[in-house]
């Protein structure tokens, strides 16, 4: 597939991409490859393959679910510039 000056024009105005007359060759040939490597994507006889969730087997090595930090609220909260009832107080934005 080849597509033509409007085409490329037409693609540009939809992706909201200023395109000048001068770039449109340039992109017209960036734009043909990426379809023509698409059209031997797509050439490619996948029947008997299984869809895959990702391109590797890869099994993610699960840690036991437990605490590791202590609690620092207080630590956290005597640094800050106000707190009532363990909750930061700021400046009130909307009226």
């Amino acid at each position: 597939m080849s597509l033509t000056d409007p085409q490329v024009r037409h693609i540009a105005r939809l992706a909201r991409i200023e395109l000048p007359d001068a770039d449109i060759e340039r992109t017209r040939s960036h734009l043909n490859s990426m379809l023509g490597l698409i059209e031997q994507l797509q050439a490619i006889d996948t029947t008997g393959v299984e869809p895959m969730a990702h391109a590797t087997d890869l099994v993610l090595r699960l840690r036991e679910d437990r605490v590791t930090e202590g609690d620092r609220r207080a630590a956290y909260q005597a640094v800050a510039p106000a707190v009532e009832d363990g909750l930061y107080l700021v400046p009130k934005v909307i009226e």
